[in-house]
Parts: C-alpha cells; sequence; structure tokens
C-alpha cells in the first residue's frame, strides 16, 4: 500500500458514525429488480457496500475443496483490461479498498471508497466480479501463496485442531473440510475452475446487498443495476445435506511434541432460526461466551489457573448447528480441564442460571451491541448478516427486546435441551497425561 492510500484510509477510520440508535434501515430496488438495504450517513463522504452470496465452500467439487477461497483471493489481482498491476494500482491511486472472502456457507465481497470516487469504485467492484482475468502469473502466485499458509497451518497445534475436530464431528460433509483446502486440491484447480465459479455461483437469487453512508437511494438504484445486473439470474444448486455433528463424548488425541495441548470441544447445537436462539444465546454468555465473567473462566483458570483462557461459543449453520468451545493448557493438567468443563457443562443443564447471572448477561449483550457498529464498513456487513438470517429489517429495533425476553425457566429448559456432558466430544493436540 503506498502512502498516499495508507493515508487516506487511516483518516476514513477515524471518522465517526452516527449512534446507532439513529440508523434507518431502507429498502432500495433498482429499475431492474436489484435490491439492497441502505443506512444513509451524509456526514462524512464515505460509502460502504457489502454483497454477499449464500454458499460458500460447502459447495466446492469433491476433490477441489478451496475452490471458492482461491476464487475470492483472486477477483481482486485484474479485471476487465487491467492486468493484477494495474487494478491494484488503480485501487491505490483512488484510495479503494475492494476484497473478496469465502466461508463456508457464504462468498462475501466488500468496497469502502470516498464518495468523490464513488462511480469508479462501483465500477472496478462490477469488473471484480463479472469480467475477473484470472492471468496465469496471477494464478500461480496466489496458489503459491495459498500453499505456503497451507504448509504453515499443518505445523501450527491451533490450526490442526481446528482441522481435526471438523473432521472428527462432520466425517462426510463438506463442513468437514478446511475452507482453503489442502495442497493437493489447491494444486488441482484449474484456471477454468475459476472462470467457472462465478457463472455458477455468484447469482443474482442467491444475492444480498447491503451499502451504508453517504449515497442517496436515487443515487443508489441506477448503480445497483450497472454493478450487479450483469450477474447470472439464477445459480446452481446448492446442494448441501442437512447434517447433525458426530458428537457421542470420545476424545481423540493427536499427538505432538509440545509443552501445551491444544484441545477443542463441542456436541449439537441449534440453528438461527430455532426460537430457542436468544435463550441458548444468553445461556452461552454466562457459561463460556462472556469472558473474565463466566464460569468457565471462572473454574478453569481463575479458581484454579489450569489455562489462560477457555470459551464456548454457538456456531449455527446453514446446513448445521453445533456449540462448542476450546481451551489450551499444560499437558498434564489437560484432564482436569476437560474433567471442569463436562462439570460445568453438566451444572449448567441441571440448574441454569442465577437472577444475578441473567440480569448481568442481558445488560452486557444489550449495552455492548452499538459498540460493533462503529464504522460504515461493519453496519454493511451486519446488515448483510441481519439479511441472510431472515431477521427482518427492523431487526435492531427488536433486538434487545429479545435479549430482555429470556427468562430463567427459559435458560434452564434450553440448557437441558443442549448441553449433555457425556456427548461433549473433544479433540486434543499435544502430549496430554492421564488421558
Amino acid at each position: 500500500m503506498n502512502l498516499r492510500r495508507y493515508i487516506v484510509l487511516a483518516a476514513l477510520c477515524l471518522l465517526p458514525m452516527a449512534p446507532a440508535q439513529a440508523f434507518n434501515v431502507e429498502p432500495v430496488v433498482s429499475p431492474q429488480g436489484v435490491e439492497a438495504w441502505l443506512v444513509q450517513d451524509h456526514s462524512n463522504p464515505i460509502i460502504s457496500l457489502s454483497v454477499a452470496f449464500r454458499g460458500g465452500s460447502a459447495t466446492d467439487p469433491v476433490g477441489k475443496t478451496g475452490l471458492a477461497y482461491m476464487t475470492a483471493s483472486l477477483l481482486d489481482e485484474g479485471a476487465g483490461d487491467m492486468d493484477s498491476q494495474t487494478f491494484q494500482g488503480k485501487l491505490e491511486d483512488l484510495a479503494i479498498s475492494l476484497g473478496f472472502t469465502a466461508g463456508e456457507d457464504a462468498f462475501r465481497g466488500h468496497l469502502k471508497t470516498t464518495s468523490h470516487n464513488r462511480d469508479a469504485a462501483f465500477d472496478m467492484f462490477r469488473q471484480s466480479l463479472t469480467q475477473p482475468r484470472f492471468d496465469a502469473d496471477a494464478v500461480e502466485r496466489i496458489r503459491g501463496q495459498i500453499l505456503s499458509e497451507l504448509t504453515r497451518e499443518l505445523q501450527d497445534p491451533d490450526a490442526i485442531a481446528g482441522r481435526a475436530f471438523a473432521k472428527m464431528l462432520y466425517p462426510d460433509h463438506p463442513y468437514g473440510l478446511a475452507v482453503d483446502g489442502v495442497p493437493d486440491t489447491i494444486k488441482a484447480i484449474s484456471i477454468a475452475d475459476l472462470k467457472a465459479y462465478g457463472p455458477q455461483h455468484l447469482g443474482r437469487d442467491v444475492m444480498y446487498v447491503s451499502v451504508v453512508g453517504d449515497i442517496s437511494p436515487e443515487e443508489l438504484g441506477p448503480l445497483l443495476d450497472s454493478t450487479f445486473a450483469g450477474l447470472p439470474a439464477t445459480s446452481a444448486p446448492i446442494a448441501v445435506a442437512e447434517a447433525a455433528p458426530d458428537a457421542t463424548g470420545k476424545v481423540e488425541v493427536i499427538h505432538r511434541a509440545i509443552p501445551q495441548s491444544v484441545v477443542e470441544f463441542g456436541e449439537a447445537g441449534l440453528k438461527r432460526a430455532d426460537p430457542d436462539w436468544y435463550a441458548a444465546y444468553v445461556m452461552n454468555y454466562v457459561l463460556g461466551g462472556g469472558g473474565f465473567s463466566s464460569r468457565l473462566m471462572t473454574e478453569v483458570r481463575v479458581k484454579r489457573g489450569l489455562a489462560y483462557g477457555v470459551y464456548s461459543y454457538l456456531l449455527p449453520r446453514d446446513h448445521s448447528a453445533m456449540i462448542g468451545g476450546g481451551v489450551a493448557t499444560r499437558n498434564d493438567r489437560v484432564a482436569e480441564s476437560l474433567q471442569l468443563i463436562r462439570s460445568e457443562w453438566a451444572h449448567m443443564a441441571e440448574g441454569g442460571v442465577s437472577a444475578k447471572e441473567l440480569a448481568d448477561a442481558k445488560t452486557y449483550l444489550t449495552g455492548s451491541f452499538p459498540l460493533q457498529m462503529d464504522s460504515t464498513e461493519a453496519i454493511a456487513s451486519l446488515m448483510i448478516t441481519i439479511q441472510m438470517d431472515h431477521l427482518g429489517i427492523d431487526y435492531l429495533d427488536r433486538r434487545n427486546g429479545l435479549i430482555n425476553g429470556v427468562s430463567l425457566d427459559d435458560v434452564k429448559r434450553v440448557a437441558r435441551r443442549l448441553l449433555d456432558p457425556q456427548k461433549l466430544t473433544a479433540i486434543v493436540v499435544g502430549d496430554p497425561q492421564g488421558l
């Protein structure tokens, strides 16, 4: 990044946003029917755009895992009549931030620009999506970067644990495969595969768009058409099966000669649309999602000093769901740490949370939420998530009420439903004693 672009982008990041409570999310439909959610903010000359296409790495072909990831890495490496160097140079000259990422269930793109360069920025985004070049030199350079990163990951205990844990829970499902593939599958991806990805998977029927910043609905409509109307109207069907994690309480060890073991654990969870979601969300905050205020942190770190950190999380996916967590601890304390985690799993399942824990969780989960919306790009990304989860355009107005409506009985019910210490499954990478 050149100095001029760095200074401009740094200045944009420092510009404040309006208070979260003042956000007005409005739907915009272009003349050709492209839909987007818009949050207007004319206090600063900044525009951020986010787009997502449902599908992601779960749709990668057999033997070519990492195709979505590699495609995303190449969409800003030249488009239209601009090769990689020319394209990147123009981004720097105009202080445009543009990029793409792939996850398990979605392929995402982002754009951030000043209002002055709006039209040029949206056109470069259009070209990235509809006219990517996939020049041989750029493809091989990116392939080499991915292979180098995979080499590093395959020696990293955390990465090893993450990959092995996914494979343990989903042995015959795309969720058991890494988004960025493995060396053999990355080497198998051809330029023809990369060129076919967009026409097959980046269709308007699975697309979600959000825009935040210094732009009106009247200005946005034509830009939506010029940017996205050239995409296919429909994409290939998403043929990903529903799957429950294979969580039966087993513990597997991958031996490595390291002084501290890395542990990942989990079992079946619930999806975002489940009526019990908000009760589970509050419960998980108390169990292990609340940092130093959580029960797992109190029992494992504060009282016994077994680990620097321990946590739990909810992971809803399009085709499955789990509740999981992780801990890293000395090899001679792994068995004790897992025993304590199972004990807290059981304690929560049997008794739920106290009135004070419930009140404290609600206070934090409602009070901290606006801090997530401190920039145009953060708001645009959040709007995409709300759309993809079908939460409704008025979700920001309803969210705190949904959390505050959770009762002690709700948490106790969902804890009994979700938490079974006998099914809590774990992968351990290290040289643990006593397992």
